[in-house]
């Protein structure tokens, strides 16, 4: 009996991980198309080989020609719209996780609400206060349309690791004399590590994948992200689907470094604050 039991229980894993398999392949399969495309530039999209009979990189070459420009405005804004986002998400967190505000749910509450909000209503809002401002066609302006992405995530995530943060700890601090924006930052911040680093990947994830933002409030070529640059570079009789596509692979190789190095952060971070 114990036999057939391990038989049956090796199965069974056996099947489950040919089916997570399945899955992965299934997943996959876009990105390994996006690849392979990119690596037969001379190719039409329907004469695509399944596999590259050999390595052509000069998809990449003209990619990086025409795209490199774009790939650092969007690493610049970005991070920029990173340093924006936890500038405003860490204060507010904290100050919903530690102090004894009145209507902390209800706001809390509200900034979940605040992302269902379609993006393209924020950002036909956006443009005109951004025409008053002077802020379109600007660096600045693009980051703070691309920070507000990731503020309520931010926030949410944040406060839900600094509500389990002891208060004693927050106590002992104050007794030895710390002001409250001492103990913020040389206490809090460091013990909130892993919800910080979270916080700031998904929000460079909001800002470098943002299309609309960028659409809407540039009008010039002042500001053009690589989301836009990719947009513009398709048209209605593209023939050289290899640089598009090699165009596409170097826009998704940040975002897939940054999960892999942060991927444990990212685990601790979501996890930290479901356990008191």
């Amino acid at each position: 009996m114990a036999t057939t039991s391990v038989v049956h229980k090796s199965k069974r894993r056996w099947g489950a991980t040919a089916v997570g398999v399945v899955f992965l392949c299934v997943m996959l399969f876009p990105l390994y198309w996006m690849i392979n495309t990119a690596l037969q530039p001379e190719s039409g999209l329907l004469e695509v080989a399944p596999v590259p009979g050999s390595l052509d990189l000069s998809g990449f070459t003209s990619a990086i020609s025409e795209q490199g420009g774009h790939l650092l405005t969007s690493l610049a804004v970005a991070l920029g719209a990173v340093a924006i986002c936890l500038a405003i998400a860490a204060p507010a967190a904290y100050g919903l996780a530690q102090f004894r505000l009145p209507g902390t749910r209800t706001i809390v509450f509200g900034t979940l609400i605040t992302q269902m909000v379609p993006g393209i209503v924020i950002a036909n809002a956006l443009y005109s206060a951004y025409v008053d401002l002077g802020l379109v066609n600007s660096y600045f302006g693009l980051m703070l349309a691309d920070a507000s992405l990731g503020i309520p995530f931010a926030i949410v995530l944040m406060r839900s690791f600094m509500v389990s943060i002891p208060k004693e700890v927050i106590e002992a601090a104050e007794v030895d004399g710390a002001s409250k924006l001492r103990t913020f930052v040389q206490i809090v911040l460091p013990m909130s590590r892993n919800s910080l680093i979270t916080a700031g990947l998904f929000s460079f994830l909001y800002a470098w994948s943002d299309f609309m933002f960028a659409l809407t409030l540039n009008t010039t070529d002042d500001v053009k992200p690589v989301t836009l640059g990719i947009y513009q570079y398709i048209g209605a009789h593209v023939g050289d689907w290899g640089s598009v596509m090699a165009a596409s692979v170097l826009s998704a190789i940040p975002a897939a470094v940054l999960l892999v190095l942060a991927q444990k952060y990212i685990a601790a971070g979501i996890t930290g604050g479901s356990v008191k």
